[in-house]
């Protein structure tokens, strides 16, 4: 299954920081994510939305919390750059190598009746006559 995205407004949202619903996307009141469906909802100044990695959707997924239950990002860690040197290699030493053969292109043989192209057996695959 390929997913497909479309713009909305979690585009403009930055992955991993907390942000203030109202300020991010003015709505309705809704809940809490760690509070769970049943809890009671809340006004958007009262949450904050985050938008997450999803290892499926590069577009990623949002999510509301409420100040209890705001996750606290821990920033990414940056690659740490490989103390050791780089290897170069030598350039390849030009070989006593053939070129590799061309092969001469098939002429296109179509079928009279069907009028589409017969593959290289020789037999229609549409109506199954044998075209020389």
């Amino acid at each position: 299954m390929k997913i497909r995205t479309s713009s909305d407004w979690r585009d403009a949202l930055p992955f991993d920081a907390p942000l203030r619903a109202s300020e991010a996307v003015p709505g309705e009141p809704t809940r809490c994510t760690g509070c769970g469906p049943s809890s009671e909802v809340r006004e958007r100044e009262d949450l904050w939305v985050v938008k997450h990695h999803h290892p499926n959707n590069p577009a990623g997924f949002v999510r509301f919390y409420c100040a209890a239950h705001r996750p606290v990002v821990a920033p990414r860690p940056e690659p740490a750059p490989s103390k050791a040197p780089r290897e170069r290699r030598a350039p390849r030493a030009a070989s006593n190598r053939l070129p590799a053969p061309t092969i001469a292109e098939r002429p296109a043989v179509m079928c009279p009746d069907c009028f589409v192209e017969v593959p290289a057996t020789g037999v229609c695959g549409m109506c199954g006559q044998p075209v020389g």
